[in-house]
């Protein structure tokens, strides 16, 4: 027989790997959240997100945990044990330390789905105050309902990984705050319709749902708390089933999407991922594959019809698709576990009787958060304050929370101590090989910049023309240009496109801009050539614009008018 200690080193080795991913799922987390909003509040979002964990962390040491797990309670709170001294170890398999982490990590993930909700005009100090509240008091109720050997667990409430007990606790508070705190400034018009506000980075946003779609497998998998024995089956179910449910999810909203809009909705399909991993998490461990596919489905029109609902019937403000994706697709899934549960279900003659105790849990989980977080925001918003003032909010929380000018280091002013003051342009200047420079021209009978009219052209055009826009102008002896990536759009305001279900009132599409200045070579024929290789007849083709230019000076010679653009050693 083997040694007992050897399962207890694989389990707890299996506790504290799922433990790892589940921390990770921040990481995804702050990915989403960023990648769905704006740029101005990027840094914002970020430092949101690891207060969740740090916050969560401590309080829940401190006395969640004991709230949540302590001996000594009753079906509705756990025992206090204060800074976590009790033995939770279980006998051959997990340690104690591995089981306290592994509900820590659980804890911190049901609060930061608030973040995306509230994200872009929640004071930062009143959302710290707001996350220490959920993970010392209202999430380890819940929890201790359902994972404590509370009255829930007791009449056979089932959710293995967190479906209600992590992810509609989350979602649930997500839709109080967010109502309570009121939408963006500009997402609806007077008339209450919905303006779309597309977030800064779809790439961000997709590196997120890769980040969670990864740690998923930790978050359910290892929630078997058990590598040996029978556990090792369910946990390779789990991963299966895990998989399949986001997998079909994804297909699917990408399939409603591309119906309902014309075009495959890139950042709804990413939420319909998660929806699926969400929906899965409460009976991955209790459904065939089949019915994983089924929740996978369901749970996409969930999504796409619930966040639609959300946004534009509540008039809820959720930028990220926190509520539809946690809190609906949360009870949603955990609902579906007592229809597709191969052991209880309905669709496999189980009769109402699991499905009852599912749809109890979930209605009293949701009486609990709904009560307990109105208290909360409500006393926060009448105290210090949870909304940021609207200089604030229209500025960016980013400057004005932590003084961060931007996140993103390319959109950085220059720093002025790094200009070389005069001592040091003296002594660096000795280093110089004079022998390269060039003497400034003077003379008479230079042309100057009234004798030649000078202009400059300015020339929008699509990205994907810019190399045969380069090689004509090089043609006819235009070889000085100027480039920029920008975006933008025409009198069309862009091409009609959606995101989220709302309809972009202004697409702003990326281009490049060419601009020359040009003298020796006639405008027309600059014109021309442009023309030439941008024209295709179809909306989007450019647009170019000719500006007078009063006189260009060269830095290096000191060179003026049309002398300045003359040569090939500038």
């Amino acid at each position: 027989m083997m040694d007992t200690n050897i399962f207890t080193s694989i389990d707890t080795m299996w506790v504290l790997i799922g433990a790892a991913l589940v921390f990770f799922m921040q990481a995804g987390f702050a990915m989403v959240e960023t990648g769905f909003t704006r740029a101005k509040n990027a840094g914002n979002i970020i430092m949101k997100n690891l207060m969740d964990f740090a916050i969560g962390t401590v309080v829940f040491w401190i006395i969640g945990f004991g709230i949540m797990q302590g001996a000594g309670g009753n079906g509705f709170i756990g025992g206090m044990d204060f800074f976590v001294k009790g033995d939770y170890s279980s006998e051959g398999s997990y340690t104690s330390s591995a089981f306290f982490i592994f509900q820590t990590v659980f804890c911190a993930t049901s609060a930061t789905i608030v973040s995306g909700a509230m994200a872009e005009r929640t004071k930062f100090s009143s959302y710290c105050i707001y996350s220490l509240i959920i993970s010392a008091f209202i999430y380890p109720v819940s929890g201790h309902w359902i994972w404590g050997g509370g009255w829930l667990s007791e009449l056979g409430f089932h959710d293995f990984a967190g479906s209600t007990a992590v992810h509609m606790v989350g979602g649930v508070a997500a839709l109080i705050g967010a109502k309570i705190l009121g939408p963006r400034i500009g997402k609806y018009t007077k008339e209450g319709k919905s303006r779309a506000i597309p977030g800064h980075s779809l790439t961000l946003g997709a590196l997120g749902v890769f980040i969670l779609w990864f740690c998923w497998f930790g978050f359910n998998g290892a929630s078997t708390v058990s590598m040996t024995g029978e556990n090792a089956n369910v946990a390779a179910n789990v991963f299966v089933t895990t998989n399949i449910a986001a997998a079909v999810s994804t297909v699917s909203v990408m399939l409603i999407t591309w119906i309902k809009y014309g075009k495959a909705d890139v950042s709804m399909t990413l939420n319909g991922s998660l929806a699926g991993l969400v929906a899965i998490t409460a009976g991955c461990d209790m459904v065939s594959p089949l019915g994983a596919a089924a929740i996978g489905i369901i749970a996409a029109f969930a999504v796409v019809f619930g966040i639609e609902f959300i946004d534009k019937v509540l008039k809820i403000d959720d930028p990220v698709g926190a509520i539809g994706v946690h809190g609906i697709c949360g009870a949603l899934g955990t609902l579906l576990t007592g229809v597709f549960a191969v052991d209880g279900g309905i669709v496999y003659g189980g009769g109402f009787g699991f499905f009852g105790v599912q749809a109890l849990g979930v209605f009293s989980v949701i009486l609990w958060v709904v009560f307990t977080m109105t208290i909360v925001f409500f006393i926060i918003k009448n105290t210090i304050g949870l909304r940021v003032s609207e200089h604030e909010e229209i500025v960016g929380l980013d400057i004005e929370e932590h003084g961060l000018i931007s996140s993103y280091a390319d959109f950085m002013p220059s720093v002025h101590g790094n200009f070389v003051g005069a001592n040091e342009m003296a002594a660096s200047s000795e280093t110089l090989d004079n022998s390269v420079t060039v003497s400034v021209v003077s003379s008479e009978k230079e042309i100057i910049a009234s004798d030649i009219k000078i202009s400059k052209i300015s020339i929008i055009c699509k990205q994907n023309k810019f190399e045969a826009l380069k090689s004509a102008l090089d043609s006819i002896g235009v070889t000085g240009i100027t480039v920029t990536q920008v975006i933008g759009c025409g009198v069309q305001k862009g091409r009609a496109e959606y995101y989220r279900g709302v309809p972009v009132e202004m697409n702003l599409l990326p281009k490049i801009k060419v601009e020359v200045v040009v003298a020796k070579v006639p405008v027309l024929d600059v014109v021309a050539a442009a023309k030439k290789a941008l024209y295709t007849g179809n909306i989007g083709d450019g647009k170019i614009f000719i500006y007078d230019v009063s006189n260009v000076v060269k830095v290096r010679t000191g060179e003026d008018g049309f002398a300045a653009l003359q040569g090939t050693d500038d």
